[in-house]
């Protein structure tokens, strides 16, 4: 409301006057404590003496460049320079004086000489031809007219072509300083044409130091570890640090402790870390799991703990060696429980546990259960050091009734003729003893065997199952034994239980005579009399029912195993799903006779079927295609009409268009 009267106008001058006196002058850290001067500006030396030396040899280029992350001081830095190139009255040590007219000018924001532009809001081709028309005007007081662009790759393409000449050929009295984060978006044509400088991020130490002299200016008590979370949170930007330092201190008042920064923050304490990493040395995966829960119910979240768990171990890494101890990121307050901690992981274990940490951190936001991505990151890391992690593994042997994928494969090729008195000793031996492993070992060998010898496709595979499993032996076998044909060895076995095997030897009769090859025929003969011997024998019969849907998915799953085997079988027989028929019949289509007769991969797959299921009166019969079924539409009559069954009315909308296939 405007005062019309003398009254009005001494309440309302008294009002003014009242509002300015209890007006908050509070001014954040990063504005008030901003550099005014080369020798203030923290972690950038070297710019800073280039800059100066230039100053002082009078070798200043037109333009320059100040590009780096943000919060490192380029704008600060850009001031600061056209500050000084204006004082009248330089110091020894080539430093503003503050006292000249065009530093008073400067420091109370009523320079005539300095511009500031920012690119983000005046980015058109207007706005730069404004800049331009201004150049032509020199300057009335100082030497130097000074423009200073902030974020520069905001500028549209047509701007910086409007900029391009006046930046080349300026006159003689104007500078240009332009300021940007994201150096790749700027013309190449620009760059060439200004002096480069790249800031660099801000080491944590130079923080730390800076922020000491900050809280001793405003009385602020601060603990060392305290400033250096701060500083790491900040990444390298000394305004963010400031900032942050504000935020802190607006929460826990003049004392900044170090539980105060981590509950303001949200950081993870410490202590977790340290927790972990002893669970991970001792193999506790309980212990892993319970701590996790605890970090997950305090409310943090999980990629943020994975990430800080990684700069944990990092920092035990490089606790390693002398030469990279100065690599730590921790306080040094902090350094004895590091290197008490360090002292008790192997380097290898480190280098895995941070690969572990990085591949779970890159696929966290892929992950659809986020707890129980970051559960099983802390099994695996658990499992470093020790194969049981803290579980006992003994229930698990003896109750368990699942198996590898691997293993199922091998157990569905070894035939239902093996001893059982060979699988109850694997069950009865005590696990982790030698007797237990060497007689694993022994069943995995032979079952691998056994199952290379059912699906090889060689003309020597009737007479390898023969001469491993001594059952069923065919004359062809034996004349081929005697004759030295072709004899292979089982594996030697030593009292050690040693896994490697003997090498096969083959024998020849005489030196110099051919090795006789078997023929295909003979290979066949010999599996036909090999089946022949074991229908003799007396088998019990195991009938047990399954559903169609327990059919296609063990049957997809022999197809997944036998790719590497035989592509070109799991393919044909992958291609369509196999059909439940009465008594067991398993009906299943191919595209060709070949595959329809492949006796040697049939097998294969009925003893996989018949182990799976649990049902050996289980048998195969391959389906070729009918005729008519192969039949397709070949012109666009014939795929009209087969439209047409499906949609009449299409015949409807082809007379009323007066439509017709074009010859």
């Amino acid at each position: 409301m405007r005062p019309n009267n003398k009254r009005d106008i001494y309440f309302y001058i008294f009002e003014v006057k009242i509002s300015f006196l209890f007006m908050d002058d509070f001014v954040v850290s990063a504005r008030k404590y901003r550099p005014v001067a080369f020798k203030q500006v923290v972690g950038q030396n070297a710019i800073t003496s280039t800059l100066q030396n230039a100053i002082k040899s009078k070798h200043l280029a037109q333009a320059f460049l100040f590009t780096g992350p943000r919060g490192v001081g380029k704008t600060t830095c850009a001031r600061i320079l056209a500050k000084t190139i204006n004082c009248e009255n330089l110091t020894e040590s080539i430093e503003p004086c503050d006292s000249c007219e065009s530093c008073t000018s400067f420091n109370n924001n009523a320079s005539f000489n300095i511009h500031e532009l920012d690119a983000a809001s005046n980015n058109s081709v207007d706005d730069i031809r404004s800049l331009v028309d201004q150049v032509r005007i020199p300057p009335q007081v100082g030497t130097y007219k000074v423009y200073i662009i902030d974020e520069v790759h905001m500028l549209s393409q047509a701007a910086f072509n409007a900029f391009l000449k006046t930046l080349e050929e300026p006159p003689a009295y104007a500078k240009f300083i332009l300021a940007t984060t994201e150096k790749h978006k700027i013309l190449p044509t620009i760059l060439s044409r200004c002096q480069i400088f790249d800031f660099r991020r801000i080491k944590v130490d130079d923080i730390v130091e800076h922020l000491k002299y900050v809280a001793g200016n405003e009385n602020i008590e601060a603990e060392d570890e305290a400033l250096n979370v701060i500083s790491q949170k900040a990444d390298g930007a000394l305004r963010d640090a400031l900032s942050t330092f504000d935020q802190i201190v607006s929460y826990s008042g003049n004392k900044l402790t170090y539980k105060s920064v981590i509950e303001n923050l949200n950081i993870l304490d410490y202590e977790y870390f340290f927790r972990i990493t002893e669970s991970i040395i001792h193999s506790n995966i309980p212990e892993l799991l319970l701590v996790f829960d605890e970090i997950t119910e305090n409310g943090f979240d999980g990629q943020h703990f994975i990430i800080g768990l990684g700069d944990h171990l990092r920092n035990l890494l490089v606790l390693k060696n002398e030469s990279t101890v100065k690599l730590m990121l921790a306080g040094n307050a902090l350094r004895d429980n590091y290197l008490l901690q360090a002292n008790a992981c192997s380097p290898t274990m480190l280098i895995n546990a941070l690969d572990i940490c990085n591949k779970f951190d890159l696929s966290y936001k892929a992950s659809n259960n986020k707890r129980l991505h970051i559960e099983i990151a802390l099994m695996q890391l658990g499992k470093l050091s020790n194969e049981r992690g803290g579980f006992s593994d003994s229930a698990v042997v003896e109750n368990s009734n699942f198996q590898t994928t691997e293993k199922k494969f091998e157990y569905k090729t070894a035939k239902k003729t093996e001893k059982p008195n060979v699988v109850e000793t694997t069950v009865e031996a005590k696990p982790g003893t030698k007797e237990a492993i060497g007689i694993k070992t022994n069943i995995a060998r032979e079952a691998k065997t056994k199952a290379a010898d059912i699906s090889d496709q060689g003309p020597r595979a009737g007479i390898k199952e023969t001469a491993v499993n001594n059952e069923a032996k065919t004359p062809e076998a034996d004349n081929a034994a005697k004759n030295g044909t072709l004899l292979e060895t089982e594996p030697q076995k030593d009292g050690n239980n040693n896994d490697d095997d003997a090498p096969r030897q083959i024998k020849k009769n005489e030196p110099g005579r051919k090795i006789k090859r078997i023929s295909i025929t003979e290979s066949l003969r010999a599996l036909k009399e090999k089946k022949e011997a074991e229908d003799k024998e007396v088998a019990p019969v195991i009938i047990n029912e399954f559903s169609q849907e327990r059919l296609v998915a063990v049957w997809k799953e022999f197809v997944k195993a036998y790719q590497a085997k035989s592509p070109s079988f799991a393919s044909a027989i992958g291609k369509y799903d196999p059909e439940l028929s009465e008594n067991f019949e398993i009906r299943y289509k191919v595209d060709n006779k070949i595959m329809a007769n492949d006796l040697l991969h049939q097998t294969s797959l009925l003893e996989f079927l018949k182990a799976e299921l649990k049902n050996n009166q289980i048998r195969l019969k391959a389906v070729l295609p009918k005729a008519d079924e192969t039949k397709k539409a070949y012109f666009d009559s014939e795929k009209f009409d087969e439209l047409a069954k499906d949609f009449p009315g299409i015949v409807k909308l082809k007379d009323q268009l007066n439509l017709d296939f074009g010859v």
